[in-house]
């Protein structure tokens, strides 16, 4: 048992590693418009946008984390004094889904290639639970909801991207460029930072989500049985994985930054305060319904459709179409790594 415990908290700190991984990866979602227009020097959008992050712990509950803790189903067996408990390869198999996770949100961020954590999290978790048990390992109704998210997400995110882009050419269109742009040079301060609340609300929840189920593995919180739900997860848990995030956010991510903000379209203040209530509302929405999205689909979503309404032979979509190509590959490589993770450690006796 001193053994699980162990391996408990070095997942546990792990975990909060991928969070720092997940904020400055995804970084630049957050910022990327509010640079690429210059409202914003990089080092004070990172330090906005970090604080937005932390302060979404405030706003949200923990719908989302509670998704991503079942997405693995933790089976009970008989322990060697006749009482219920968790298997303790599921110690393990938390530990290698999420390696896999970190290990492709590196790859993606030194290639300059915005991809899902989100995503990442839920191919590792769902690969190394197959490898353990099969697809009976697997919470199947929470990871579809997730899978629906994959296409409406960015979807949502361009619609609404588009519609705003109209109305505000609409409302604005006898008014001097100069005096909209110095207006929305003001607006892209709350726009971006309501999109960073929503990035923090989403994201942070899911490495919660990750230590509640570990700790639940590891027999630290009660698992859900026939006549009582599982413990929930302690407080602290939930103020350090939004610390985590906040600081990998102000750590920022510039490779991805360039890509976003830069490399699919000439963004004016206008164009990202658009783009940028989308994605918040996009967000804000998924957190509530307990659905953890991709911020990166849901932001890209949001510049192409504001590109596509500016411009959109200014939309570089070779770029857009090298970037869902990543999106494709995030769930089956890091699920691939999750499963290698769990087969590797069987082999060498962890179970």
């Amino acid at each position: 048992m001193q053994s699980i415990s162990f391996v408990v908290y070095v997942t546990i700190a792990i975990a909060l590693i991928f969070d720092v991984i997940n904020g400055f990866h995804d970084a630049a979602n957050s910022i990327a418009t509010v640079v690429s227009t210059r409202v914003l020097s990089p080092r004070m959008a990172v330090l906005w946008a970090a604080l937005a992050n932390f302060i979404a712990l405030f706003v949200f509950h923990q719908g989302v984390a509670d998704t991503i803790a079942k997405t693995i189903d933790i089976k009970l067996i008989p322990d060697a004094f006749g009482n219920m408990a968790p298997h303790p390869a599921y110690v393990w198999v938390v530990a290698c889904g999420l390696a896999g996770a970190i290990l492709w949100n590196l790859l993606t961020w030194w290639l300059g290639l915005p991809s899902s954590s989100s995503h990442a999290l839920i191919g590792g978790l769902a690969g190394a639970g197959l490898a353990f048990g099969g697809w009976d390992t697997l919470q199947l109704g929470a990871i579809y909801k997730t899978i629906y998210f994959i296409p409406l997400a960015p979807l949502m995110g361009l619609v609404l991207g588009s519609l705003l882009m109209f109305a505000v050419y609409w409302l604005f269109r006898k008014i001097r460029p100069q005096k909209v742009d110095r207006v929305f040079r003001i607006g892209q301060l709350l726009s971006a930072g309501l999109y960073s609340v929503g990035h923090g609300g989403n994201d942070a929840q899911k490495t919660a989500g990750v230590i509640w189920a570990v700790m639940i593995a590891g027999g630290i919180l009660h698992a859900k049985t026939a006549t009582t739900a599982a413990d929930p997860a302690p407080y602290w848990v939930f103020v350090a994985s939004y610390t985590a995030m906040a600081f990998g956010t102000a750590i920022g991510g510039w490779r991805i930054v360039k890509t976003m903000g830069m490399g699919l379209t000439h963004l004016k203040p206008v164009g990202g305060f658009c783009a940028e209530v989308a994605g918040a509302i996009t967000l804000f929405t998924a957190t509530h319904l307990k659905i953890p999205v991709s911020t990166t689909h849901t932001i890209t979503g949001a510049i192409v459709g504001v590109g596509s309404v500016t411009k959109a032979r200014g939309i570089r979509w070779g770029l857009a179409t090298r970037i869902v190509w990543g999106w494709i590959f995030t769930i089956p490589a890091a699920g691939a790594v999750g499963a290698a993770g769990v087969y590797l450690l069987h082999a060498f006796g962890a179970w």
